[in-house]
């Protein structure tokens, strides 16, 4: 019975840990999301603009004057590298849920074992 109350402490601390790791995920995701909607704002704002508009780029309290097609450029892999990073987000998300799912039959199972003894013996 001890043991059984020590596994599923040990279940319970690591299914909350994962918890925790899943929660983080989904606010890094988001937080990728937001920034990939203001690239692509940047982007539609570019692709309305003249060949020969001058583009600023803000570095520090310096506004520098950028090129388009370096602007354009930057954008585009900018939105790239967020593509593969909230795939790799989602990845992750999905493994932790899963382990999660997994964590929380073993805990269920765990507390069905342990309470199956114990009904049967007030019954008696």
């Amino acid at each position: 019975m001890a043991d059984a109350q020590q596994q599923l402490q040990a279940l319970s601390d690591e299914y909350q840990k994962l918890q925790q790791d899943l929660q983080n995920s989904i606010t890094s995701r988001q937080k990728l999301e937001s920034q990939q909607q203001e690239n692509k704002g940047v982007q539609k704002e570019f692709a309305s603009l003249k060949e020969d508009a001058n583009i600023y780029k803000l570095v520090g309290p310096v506004l520098l004057k950028q090129d388009k097609t370096e602007a354009v450029m930057a954008v585009d892999g900018r939105l790239e590298f967020i593509d593969k990073e909230i795939k790799r987000i989602e990845k992750q998300i999905k493994d932790v849920q899963e382990k999660s799912d997994q964590i929380r039959s073993q805990i269920i199972q765990i507390q069905s074992e342990v309470q199956a003894p114990a009904a049967t013996a007030q019954a008696v």
